[in-house]
């Protein structure tokens, strides 16, 4: 009969911090089950709430160690899980069926890296365990559907000629305008056209069971946005800049607009941060040094991560296979995992959505 206290397993587990909330395991709620039998095994069951694929190993590694510390334990079993809840939007605005939380990806201006950052965090979310969808809702220049590598005349399948089934690419679901016009058509629309049009892709695409559906929103801060945001369930939202001072300009002017319309600011992602020649390596920062963390301190806001100008960035992404997927192991890939833990986890901290959404559409074919 063993003579091991159940205080001094809790201790040992407490011993892990978490890296993204700094916290331990019984303050994130994250323990489910800490046995330990007669013969000393001792089995513990954990389940974080966000996103983390990446770090469980570690976590697994790091607890097992600080238990078998633990004078009298025999061996220890290790489980980790995930489970990501769906959390409030903006106003408590009905969520939509099959989809937990909607993050919106956006930028004071065009030509920082929007597009790119969006898809390489849906694939980074995706490749951190969680169920991902993309939703291009830059409808005067989607660029989505390239990025992906969809090949341009792919259509979406429908269900009785007015729901969208999206199309799939590197384990995303996947819904465009793209996918719906040419790449010669050029929409002429004005904004409340715009703005029904990409409410018609949200609510009108049969969406499987997302964790998280990214959007890539227009840039700017106009009619188009401030009515997205009025009107889309949207849980969090993330902006995109450069280091250059104009840019910083305009970022700011993003996430004032967010929160007028009661959207909170997960982050701040720097993109550009630093040019790394592809030849010699050597690192220079070509549109300024600091701006993103001088704009995160100024409004309180998280930091989300950083990211180079590389050539292989722009290559890998225009060749429909982006840098998550085509170098897993880069320090590119690496960076874009770490932001996407970092907001699946700072999302996780808001509060619970425990409302029904939108009722899922029924469909036969009979």
């Amino acid at each position: 009969m063993t003579d091991v206290s159940r205080q001094a397993l809790e201790a040992a587990v407490r011993q892990y911090q978490d890296p993204y909330l700094e916290c331990d395991l019984f303050q994130l709620d994250a323990v489910k089950s800490l046995t330990i039998d007669d013969a000393g095994e001792v089995s513990l069951v954990v389940e974080l709430p966000y996103a983390a694929e990446g770090i469980t190993g570690a976590l697994r590694q790091l607890v097992s160690s600080a238990l078998e510390n633990v004078p009298g334990v025999g061996s220890v079993s290790v489980t980790v899980n995930q489970r990501i809840h769906a959390h409030q939007a903006q106003r408590d605005l009905q969520s939509i069926a099959g989809v937990k939380n909607i993050i919106a990806v956006a930028s004071g201006k065009g030509g920082v890296g929007k597009s790119t950052t969006s898809v390489n965090l849906a694939l980074a979310l995706s490749q951190e365990g969680a169920r991902v969808g993309i939703l291009d809702a830059d409808i005067y220049g989607p660029s989505v559907g390239m990025m992906l590598g969809i090949a341009e005349g792919t259509r979406p399948d429908t269900k009785e000629n007015k729901y969208f089934l999206p199309l799939k690419a590197h384990g995303l679901q996947a819904i465009s305008m793209a996918f719906l016009v040419t790449d010669k058509t050029p929409m002429v629309w004005r904004g409340p056209m715009v703005s029904g049009a990409v409410q018609q892709l949200l609510t009108q695409t049969l969406w499987d069971e997302l964790d998280y559906l990214v959007v890539d929103m227009p840039p700017g801060t106009g009619d188009i946005q401030l009515t997205l945001a009025q009107k889309v369930p949207v849980t969090g939202a993330v902006v995109v800049t450069t280091p250059q001072d104009i840019a910083l300009l305009d970022c700011k002017k993003g996430i004032e607009m967010f929160r007028k319309v009661d959207i909170p600011v997960l982050g701040v992602v720097e993109n550009m941060s630093v040019h790394i020649c592809s030849h010699c390596g050597h690192e220079e920062a070509l549109f300024g040094h600091g701006g993103g963390e001088r704009v995160s301190e100024e409004y309180d806001t998280p930091l989300l991560g950083q990211l180079p100008l590389h050539m292989t960035i722009r290559e890998q992404t225009d060749g429909g296979t982006p840098s998550v997927v085509a170098e897993p192991d880069s320090e590119v890939a690496r960076r874009y995992r770490d932001i996407a833990r970092r907001l699946s986890a700072l999302l996780s901290q808001r509060q619970r959505n425990l409302s029904s959404p939108i009722p899922s559409i029924s469909i036969s074919d009979d």
